[in-house]
């Protein structure tokens, strides 16, 4: 049997970026849409995130084909930029899949709340404390050489999926079309008005841009393709899947019941929804599947950061304590030093209104470092290259992740640059056990400087309230 035959073809590759993509994100989204948009304002927010994204993943299979020898996800802007693009970059995903798990701690509290009265909210200090052992049993499980196998993997999916499904179908069956209609602008006038409408697109930005986390890490399979352009019809095709599903469960809530009792709705919104459709048994599915889906998810996502981490020190952007790894070749070190950091962030959910929001906030913020990086190295390469096409491809990747970045919450953006002072100081740590004399050139000096006076000024924002928590 030829090795081309244990390659992934179109169909495995399609599934594995719908799988890999939804999270728990999907579960909140109706409230977190209603909260923020109307039924026409969110069509057009989507659409406008369709392309943008889209932009991403063909950014990805274009430089995956051309640079196939780049490993990792930071090594396109240590290519394009230098080691502290690399790092800015690298630093950028890590923070934003431990922060992933932050969101996840708050929602599957959330979820098991349900059934356990004590719990409701997912944010009291008996959530918090649960949520804690939690954590540090997956770190636990993580550093003992633990990987997801595959009938997690799987058990994972269908929980992923069918109650999706199953929310999906009952919503069509019992959708009202005046309902959708009602104010369908959300404007005072009810018509379309372009200030209100922008408006409400530019508030939701957050929330659309929060369920594609992970996106890149589909396009990343490329080398596990039977070809680079079956990988590249598969992202493509993946995305549509993720849309179509990602819009059904996002815009049919609109049709089953007005704005104000979507919003006041706990989370996951999603169960509470189709308990006011079918009763308490549609909650109590949706609860149970999203709690095994987040299991799932939160063990992949211990293992990426100190995945990412490791592949850093490995490229000498972090210290080599970062690289060492235990007798079950997991990084103990890198594992350790980001439960901390999570745990420490977990704690501050206690004094959060919305600690769901707050965090995947911050998760969404630090992953568009990693994301417009990647577009404008396409640019560079592209512009390089002398190819047109692709040139533009990143050319409207980059206009739209500076406009997401900036349509989200520049807050948010600035409030990550506090843990990338911290990070700036292992950078430099490691250009010294390196032996570089010269730890920024002129231009890396200037952008570290921009990032602690944005760090600085987050934190005038945060003391003075001017940052919702």
């Amino acid at each position: 049997m030829s090795d081309n035959s244990k390659k992934l073809g179109v169909v495995a590759l399609v599934a594995m970026v719908i799988s890999s993509s939804i999270g728990s994100g999907i579960f909140g989204i109706s409230s977190d849409m209603a909260e923020s948009s109307s039924p026409g304002a969110a069509i057009i927010a989507w659409l406008i995130v369709g392309i943008g994204v889209l932009m991403l993943c063909l950014s990805f299979t274009n430089l995956i084909a051309k640079r196939p020898e780049l490993s990792g996800v930071f090594s396109y802007a240590e290519a394009g930029f230098g080691p502290f693009g690399g790092f800015i970059s690298g630093w950028g995903y890590w923070l934003s899949a431990w922060l992933g798990n932050v969101a996840f701690a708050t929602m599957m509290m959330s979820a098991v709340g349900y059934f356990v009265p004590a719990l409701k909210g997912g944010q009291n200090l008996l959530s918090i404390l649960i949520a804690s052992v939690i954590l540090w049993f997956m770190c636990f499980l993580v550093n003992k050489g633990i990987e997801s196998a595959a009938i997690i993997n799987v058990v994972v999916t269908v929980c992923k999926l069918v109650p999706l499904f199953i929310f999906a179908v009952i919503a069509i069956i019992s959708f009202k079309a005046d309902v959708f209609t009602a104010n369908f602008w959300g404007t005072v006038s009810g018509n379309f008005e372009i200030k209100g409408v922008f408006s409400q697109i530019q508030n939701s930005m957050m929330v659309l841009m929060w369920v594609f986390v992970g996106i890149e890490g589909a396009a990343m399979m490329a080398d596990r393709a039977k070809t680079k352009s079956v990988a590249a019809k598969s992202t493509v095709l993946g995305l549509i899947g993720l849309l179509i599903i990602y819009i059904l469960v996002s815009l049919l809530p609109y049709g089953l019941m007005d704005r104000e009792t979507i919003v006041h709705f706990g989370q996951p919104s999603m169960g509470y929804i189709l308990k006011e459709i079918v009763g308490p048994w549609g909650a109590a599915m949706i609860n149970i599947g999203l709690i095994i889906s987040i299991f799932g998810c939160w063990l992949s996502w211990t293992m990426l950061p100190a995945e990412t981490t490791l592949l850093m020190a490995k490229q000498k952007l972090l210290p080599k304590k970062f690289g060492e790894v235990n007798s079950a070749n997991s990084p103990t070190f890198s594992l350790i030093f980001m439960t901390v950091l999570t745990q420490l962030f977990v704690f501050t959910l206690l004094f959060t209104e919305k600690a769901y929001n707050f965090a995947y906030s911050l998760c969404t913020a630090a992953i568009f470092v990693t994301w417009i990086l990647v577009t404008m190295y396409q640019v560079k390469f592209s512009f390089q290259r002398h190819e047109n096409v692709q040139m533009i491809i990143g050319i409207l990747g980059c206009i739209f992740f500076a406009w997401a970045i900036y349509a989200s919450g520049l807050e948010y953006f600035l409030l990550c640059f506090t843990v990338y002072i911290l990070g700036m100081y292992f950078y430099a740590k490691a250009r010294r056990e390196n032996g570089c004399e010269k730890i920024f050139n002129k231009k890396e000096l200037i952008v570290a400087g921009l990032i602690v006076l944005g760090a600085i000024f987050s934190i005038y924002l945060l003391i003075t309230g001017q940052i919702a928590m």
